[in-house]
């Protein structure tokens, strides 16, 4: 029989998610989410891939502070997709439907076959108190100051193509914690 039972709550690194979307740790440090929208590198021409290449040493000679990368990945929800297609198909000459139905066919035999997927990038920047007795008087500066590193990030990123994102919401931020926790539920969902 177990005698010590600790909750989830207590095993999580993070105290609470702010108002502003930036999240108080509970070692004192301050987290904030950028969410980072790629592009395909693939299909730039040389000089562009040369430029972006470029512009990617700039922002990380740039960025004097710790940053941290996470990609996340989860399998590819084409239902939408496939339920755009087949309204389109209803509207459509005889010959037509059946190309399109063939085409949704040979998608949906492809994606359970090769197991699509899609990737999400992220960006976690933090701050740390020097002094972690006081964080209440300076929670707003701590706050300035991720803030200020977001539009360094962007800014050097945009640069490279990218289009950078921060939550400022504290649901969206509670979605995203959630999807890193709980990667059964979203499996669910999709």
């Amino acid at each position: 029989m177990l005698k010590n039972k600790n909750s989830v709550q207590q095993w999580l690194p993070f105290e609470k998610v702010l108002d502003n979307g930036i999240i108080k740790m509970k070692n004192k440090e301050y987290v904030k989410i950028l969410k980072v929208e790629p592009i395909n590198f693939n299909l730039k021409t040389i000089l562009e891939k040369e430029s972006i290449l470029n512009s990617y040493k700039i922002f990380l000679k740039t960025c004097n502070f710790d940053i941290q990368i996470l990609i996340q990945s989860s399998r590819a929800d084409l239902s939408k997709h496939f339920s755009n297609l087949e309204k389109i198909n209803k509207n459509e000459k005889e010959n037509i439907k059946k190309y399109l139905k063939n085409y949704i066919d040979f998608i949906k035999d492809f994606n359970k076959k090769r197991k699509s997927s899609s990737k999400n990038f992220y960006i976690l920047i933090k701050e740390i108190p020097e002094n972690k007795k006081e964080v209440l008087k300076i929670e707003k500066i701590l706050c300035e100051n991720l803030n200020e590193k977001y539009f360094k990030i962007k800014e050097c990123l945009s640069r490279c193509g990218n289009i950078v994102k921060q939550y400022e919401e504290k649901e969206e931020v509670e979605k995203i914690i959630n999807s890193f926790f709980n990667v059964r539920k979203e499996l669910e969902i999709i």
